[in-house]
């Protein structure tokens, strides 16, 4: 009998810790102000009569928080990189310095940070409703076992310990993004 309840608490914990990974995964597409190569991966560059990707014709680098860098593999590109670049719309300003392509990440305002913010807390809270939800059909599992009062009074709370350490750790995740969304 105990090897049930083992079997549905540990499948439990993995569902669990599954939804923090997409939790961690969600979060990452939000853009935090600092550059990222992601934020130029939509970018087409016409390459010998074919529009080809950004990162399949030069390096993409991030030097520094506010600067991306594309070093075109052949220095003939650059101007179609930049032309490239100007027709993803992505309101970046490319340079060029005769060796690489420079663009200049603008710092996000303060209402795109709170927006940003509340996306973040809205991702958290799906992850939080999964973790509730995992907890509701470990539960449901135990009620189909036929345990004694004592046993299924203890299984659940076995459970409860496991959805209150989930929870604690989406909300630590989740403070942690916010600061970095929220530094200028």
């Amino acid at each position: 009998m105990n090897e049930e309840i083992e079997l549905i608490i540990d499948s439990t914990e993995e569902a669990m810790q599954n939804a923090i990974k997409h939790l961690e995964k969600e979060l990452i597409k939000i853009r935090a102000g600092k550059a990222s190569p992601n934020m130029v991966s939509s970018v087409l560059v016409e390459y010998y009569g074919s529009k080809t990707p950004l990162n399949q014709v030069g390096n993409i680098n991030t030097p520094d928080a506010r600067t991306i860098s594309i070093q075109p593999f052949e220095k003939s590109l650059i101007p179609e990189i930049e032309k490239g670049i100007m027709n993803a719309n992505l309101g970046f300003n490319p340079m060029n310095n005769g060796e690489s392509v420079i663009i200049n990440v603008p710092p996000l305002t303060e209402e795109r940070r709170r927006e940003l913010a509340k996306q973040a807390k809205a991702v958290a809270e799906d992850a939080k409703v999964g973790v509730r939800n995992d907890r509701k059909n470990a539960n449901n599992e135990l009620k189909k076992l036929d345990l004694s009062e004592d046993m299924l009074k203890g299984a659940e709370a076995d459970v409860q310990e496991l959805t209150d350490k989930h929870i604690t750790q989406i909300d630590d995740i989740l403070k942690v993004k916010e600061k970095e969304i929220m530094t200028v």
